[in-house]
């Protein structure tokens, strides 16, 4: 089994004197902002994201997500693809027509192998006619995209870019605050330019939390430490904090949020993991398109409450036959149950079955399905037309 997936230990990276082996592994720009709060890292596209911190807790950065506000430093890889072929690469690369994608907008960018099989989803953004940046969840994406670029008036490359993401309801009152305005239009799914510490930062509606958010994007240009104090000054009187991935963990079970690799992988077509909305198979000749013409559709992912924390690698079972397993679990303060993704073994399994679930106690509990998002399924959170507050 890759990972741990006990529900009781696992591997995670922390900081030790010396020097030795730790090549291949990236460091961003605010680490050592992160460090004396006892960051536990994992390794994201070989890059270092905090789960946890030892300063805050998992619950306590959960409600700073509902509740107020805080910052994620991201393992998110983004690749630059610069050149009058750009588009067109793009094009063949992605399952949703690309060309459609204004300068100054972003769009979910989900690629396949040729027998249809998932690679990797991410955050497309479109910062001129001929100019992009993919910011890739982790995965083998780089050298796909470059073998593919042969031939093609296209630069594909590494431009050395970190993403950070700021979430919750006060979000936007820090970014007001820290750029001395909001930009117009922001709006969800939008790219801007601010000044930040007196660099100009691109900015993004976007994140893994589906709450109000938006993300920015530190550049080798960029002095991070300026931009840092920017930011944590304007969320200071919103009480912002650094939280860590685990916090997010939850928050992106309870919106539905897949992840790359784990929720879904190669074995699973788009319409497996629910993206049919993201294929168009009347757009073009993309990679895979082929194998998907011929595919069943159906998905194969759904939600799950139940009474513990579902296990990951754990069984989902009716009448004792098992018809799914876990692909992620928690527990969720706001909903106040376990919840967690299952990879069902065959399509169209319903909301409000009732099954049992395997669970970190090591004993099976009863539970329901249940459709993803778990709430907020029209996503009115994160475009800003719902501002409720939750109580703790």
């Amino acid at each position: 089994m890759l990972g741990s997936g006990d529900g009781r230990t696992r591997d995670l990276v922390s900081t030790i004197e010396g020097s030795g082996w730790d090549f291949n592994m990236s460091r961003h720009p605010y680490h050592h902002i992160e460090a004396p709060l006892g960051p536990r890292y994992t390794v994201y596209n070989r890059r270092f994201m905090c789960c946890t911190f030892d300063e805050t807790s998992t619950v306590e950065g959960y409600w700073k997500l509902r509740r107020s506000v805080g910052v994620l430093h991201t393992g998110e890889f983004p690749i630059e693809f610069r050149g009058p072929d750009a588009e067109r690469l793009l094009d063949l690369l992605f399952i949703k027509d690309i060309t459609k994608l204004r300068p100054g907008r972003c769009g979910y960018g989900v690629a396949c192998y040729h027998d249809g099989g998932l690679i990797v989803d991410g955050v497309l953004l479109r910062l001129g006619p001929d100019r992009f940046w993919y910011a890739q969840a982790d995965g083998d994406f780089y050298s796909w995209a470059r073998a593919h670029a042969v031939g093609m008036d296209v630069d594909v490359f590494d431009p050395q870019v970190y993403v950070s993401q700021v979430q919750g309801p006060d979000s936007m009152r820090v970014l007001e605050a820290a750029a001395g305005r909001l930009p117009d239009p922001f709006g969800y799914f939008g790219i801007a330019t601010v000044n930040l510490g007196g660099n100009d930062v691109v900015i993004s509606r976007t994140g893994y939390t589906n709450e109000l958010g938006w993300e920015f994007y530190t550049e080798p240009d960029h002095d991070p430490d300026a931009i840092w104090d920017a930011v944590a000054s304007a969320g200071e009187p919103f009480g912002l904090e650094m939280i860590g991935l685990d916090s997010m963990h939850i928050r992106r079970i309870e919106a539905g949020i897949l992840n790359a690799n784990s929720d879904f992988d190669h074995t699973m077509t788009p319409f497996d993991a629910g993206f049919e909305r993201f294929t168009d198979l009347e757009s073009g000749d993309f990679i895979g398109r082929d194998a998907l013409v011929g595919a069943s559709r159906g998905s194969r992912i759904i939600g799950v409450t139940c009474e513990a924390e579902p296990v990951i690698g754990g069984q989902l079972l009716v009448d004792g036959k098992r018809i799914g397993v876990v692909t992620a679990g928690a527990v969720s303060p706001y909903l106040r149950c376990g919840v967690g993704i299952i990879r069902t073994d065959q399509p169209g399994v319903d909301a409000g079955l009732v099954v049992d679930v395997d669970c970190v106690d090591d004993q099976t509990h009863a539970g329901s399905t249940a459709t993803l998002p778990l709430y907020d399924q029209a996503a009115t959170i994160p475009r800003g037309k719902l501002a409720d507050i939750p109580e703790r």
